[in-house]
């Protein structure tokens, strides 16, 4: 008896094991070019963010009214985080958010623009 419940122990702890390698493997890939909606009491934009992934690692570029820059960035469970900086004076643009849990095309958050503005975002992937 106290060998069935050994033998089905260790095929809970298999099964735990598979789920979680098949979890990691959906992780979600934001890689491509998405349009942002961002919106502060200043005004709003359209820019344009191309992001490249490599596991949870961003790198990418950043196009919209407050000038081009080069990004970097995590992805970690659905929660993102990126910066750039178009004006070394200014200090850095940092977006935080999340990527939607329905619809990985879709993401929103908030943006700090060096403490000097803040907003919030939306970001749909077109490619």
């Amino acid at each position: 008896m106290k060998r069935v419940g050994l033998v089905v122990a260790c095929l809970v702890v298999i099964g735990l094991v598979a789920s979680a390698t098949l979890a990691c493997a959906d992780e979600v890939n934001i890689t491509g070019k998405w349009f942002f909606t961002v919106q502060t009491p200043k005004g709003s934009g359209n820019p344009v963010v191309s992001f490249e992934q490599k596991g949870e690692n961003l790198t990418g570029h950043y196009a919209g009214s407050i000038g081009e820059a080069d990004l970097t960035g995590t992805l970690k469970n659905g929660e993102i985080t990126f910066q750039f900086v178009t004006d070394p004076k200014a200090g850095p643009a940092i977006y935080t958010g999340k990527v939607d849990p329905t619809d990985p095309k879709k993401m929103s958050g908030d943006v700090d623009f060096a403490g000097k503005a803040k907003g919030t975002w939306e970001g749909k992937k077109v490619k």
